[in-house]
């Protein structure tokens, strides 16, 4: 609070000690608990995988990891989910193994989804699914903000970016409850100080940093593989925007995505080096 930093908690899939339930009570907070334990309290639901009843309404977001074999093959429950629930937000565990195939399988199923998506519509639903929907709302980046905005306490009383580092290697804290937050570097974790990031407008992109280290060693330099799978979705929530809008007044306060001619932005740095 201190450092004004907003404060996830995501609950192990076992009871808490009520001395613990209540010292979360005491901060602003947010409650990301596994689906085996939410209760009312719960602010969002994870889900590791598709073991869930895609028929079931679920009136606060759920959450999907997943990795991308195993996304494609649940396509169809993916999109029967969306019928029932506020909001999915999936979340692709292996992005940096995606290949040039995996690239097409992606975009192919995505197309499917905006089809899907635009019906509901037409028929007075209005599913929100992150990877689709969310870059149609957007005006600017909408990141995970780690290292900027969030931080993690783990439970061995440390502080980590994220819960990514802190599950790769405990020993990568940025400070304790006792000594506080000591974060090298800092401002490489703002947009401001990404390259690459900062002149995108695949504003849904998580600009995950743990993914960015793992794979170009820069925190604030992305991998091709995040950018293509970033832009696939753009461009996919583009063709969503267009077609909801050929049924009526649909998000008039904001504008037309833009068409593009690349997938990474690395490719069309020429532009915003100029810029």
């Amino acid at each position: 609070m201190k450092e004004n930093l907003s404060v996830q908690f995501v609950y192990p899939s076992y009871k808490l000690p009520e001395e613990y339930l209540g010292a979360i009570d005491e901060v602003d907070h947010f409650n990301i608990m596994p689906a085996s334990i939410a209760k009312n309290d719960a602010d969002a639901i994870v889900v590791d995988g598709w073991e869930f009843n895609e028929k079931v309404t679920f009136h606060i977001p759920l959450i999907i990891r997943t990795g991308k074999v195993s996304l494609f093959q649940h396509a169809d429950k993916l999109k029967e989910a969306l019928k029932h629930s506020m909001r999915i937000d999936v979340v692709i565990t292996d992005v940096d193994t995606f290949k040039e195939e995996d690239f097409k399988r992606y975009e192919s199923i995505l197309n499917d989804f905006a089809d899907a998506v635009e019906q509901m519509y037409v028929e007075g639903l209005s599913p929100q699914l992150n990877i689709l929907t969310d870059r149609m709302m957007l005006r600017k980046m909408n990141n995970c903000g780690a290292g900027d905005t969030t931080i993690t306490l783990a439970p061995n009383g440390k502080f980590y970016i994220c819960p990514a580092f802190y599950y790769e290697d405990k020993e990568d804290k940025v400070g304790d409850l006792i000594e506080g937050l000591d974060i090298k570097n800092k401002q490489l974790y703002k947009l401001e100080y990404a390259p690459i990031c900062r002149h995108c407008d695949a504003w849904q992109c998580k600009r995950c940093v743990w993914l960015n280290r793992k794979t170009t060693l820069e925190v604030n330099t992305p991998s091709h593989e995040q950018c293509v799978v970033a832009h696939i979705e753009r461009n996919a929530s583009r063709k969503l925007l267009s077609s909801i809008r050929q049924h009526g007044t649909f998000l008039p306060e904001f504008g037309e995505i833009c068409e593009i001619d690349y997938l990474d932005p690395f490719d069309n740095k020429r532009n915003w080096q100029n810029n």
